[in-house]
């Protein structure tokens, strides 16, 4: 039986009717159309479908749509501003934090979410802060020389206490 679903995501209002059983990242890239999110193991291990919820990272693999109603959510899409990435997005770009790119949406909003929880993480804490996100390609030293280098911006920190609200400014 459908049901209307109504979200606010990277900052623009969404209201569709969809079955019960549609996961968060499948509405996303489906229904959506923001494909930057992307599907990997389908159950919550990988980390690659992290997406914010209300600010908190949620694997949209591991949540219905339907209990995302009423809530803000941002993906990799809604996390650059005016055509500027986002600091952790710059730290990848700068310090080589991707090789593949298939982790590389969850790792960043994670890391985004690492940053607005703890604003000067030390290299140990970001990779306990990463730990539920896997990456088969670059040893993790790269990601974790990225979330440093942007824990230096004081816009990093800001961005996801309270979603994309603090997006709007």
């Amino acid at each position: 039986m459908p049901i209307p679903v109504r979200l606010r995501v990277n900052n623009t209002p969404r209201e569709h009717t969809i079955e019960a059983r549609v996961l968060l990242v499948h509405y996303l890239r489906d229904v959506c159309h923001l494909t930057g999110t992307h599907v990997g193991c389908e159950t919550g291990i990988c980390g690659a479908c992290t997406v914010l919820v209300d600010g908190q990272a949620v694997k949209s693999c591991t949540m219905f749509a339907v209990q995302a109603d009423g809530s803000d959510v941002t993906t990799i899409e809604g996390i650059a501003t005016n055509g500027q990435l986002h600091p952790v997005q710059q730290g990848f770009w700068d310090c080589h934090g991707l090789q593949c790119g298939f982790c590389t949406p969850g790792m960043i909003l994670a890391s985004v979410h690492l940053l607005a929880q703890n604003a000067s993480p030390s290299r140990d804490e970001i990779a306990a802060g990463l730990r539920g996100n896997l990456c088969r390609c670059t040893g993790y030293s790269h990601i974790i020389d990225a979330v440093t280098q942007a824990s230096k911006s004081p816009v990093a920190s800001g961005f996801s206490r309270t979603g994309s609200e603090a997006a709007r400014g």
